[in-house]
């Protein structure tokens, strides 16, 4: 019986790639108004802060995605001025980000069903948790939550055990009695699995699922199009 319903946030909640894609676009428009940066510069710097980030803080930690980090050493790499630019190109990307942030066609009336049915919600996401926090507001899911782990808490990136373990703690129930609902076949479901959950992969990379986690001891991987498909999963395994 499902007792806990565990969500991921970006790409699972809505459109990760849509809003990062706004982001850049306002990130880029600051770069050229304010350093006359070309497009393609302006790519060829991100990509180089990026990576350089990684490098330094290793890719599997949650400051990996601090924009205030990244913006940092773009600023630095083109030789100007800190301030007050870092925080203002950090507003920049995040305030247009948010603008688009919106929920998936039945994710609250799900969220609503579940606390109306008893089970308990939790959150299980990447990133640092400020940023996190200011999503589930966006989102109108801010209500729903009885916990959240973010990888900056857990010390660690999805899949590693550490992050479902604590996901499992705050829960109070059984592994089996968990479902972790994501969109990345890795990430999400590899990591879940192996902590004994069941989980639900949503989206287009549901198909991309790899043989090592699919079915098997008594865990479920749906692959599922259309959001109602596993609603309708998850009521039914309630009602065991």
């Amino acid at each position: 019986m499902i007792k806990t319903v565990i969500f991921d946030v970006d790409g699972t909640l809505y459109d990760y790639n849509s809003c990062h894609e706004t982001g850049m676009k306002a990130l880029a428009q600051y770069c050229r108004r304010r350093f006359q940066t070309a497009p393609e510069e302006f790519r060829q710097v991100y990509g180089a802060a990026y990576r350089k980030e990684e490098e330094q803080i290793g890719s599997r930690t949650a400051a990996v995605h601090n924009r205030l980090i990244r913006f940092q050493l773009m600023l630095e790499d083109l030789q100007k001025p800190l301030f007050p630019h870092a925080l203002q190109m950090y507003h920049a990307y995040w305030d247009a980000f948010l603008t688009g942030v919106v929920p998936y066609p039945y994710i609250r009336s799900w969220m609503q069903k579940l606390k109306e049915s008893g089970v308990r919600i939790g959150i299980g996401t990447n990133m640092t948790a400020y940023i996190q926090y200011r999503k589930l507001e966006r989102l109108g899911l801010s209500a729903y939550p009885d916990w959240i782990v973010t990888s900056e808490e857990a010390g660690a990136e999805k899949p590693d055990r550490r992050f479902f373990d604590l996901c499992i703690q705050k829960s109070g129930c059984a592994p089996e009695e968990c479902l972790f609902v994501g969109d990345h076949p890795q990430g999400d479901a590899k990591g879940s699995l192996a902590a004994g959950m069941h989980v639900l992969l949503y989206g287009a990379h549901g198909a991309e699922c790899p043989e090592a986690i699919s079915v098997k001891n008594y865990r479920t991987v749906l692959e599922a199009a259309d959001l109602t498909e596993f609603v309708a999963w998850s009521e039914k395994r309630m009602a065991k």
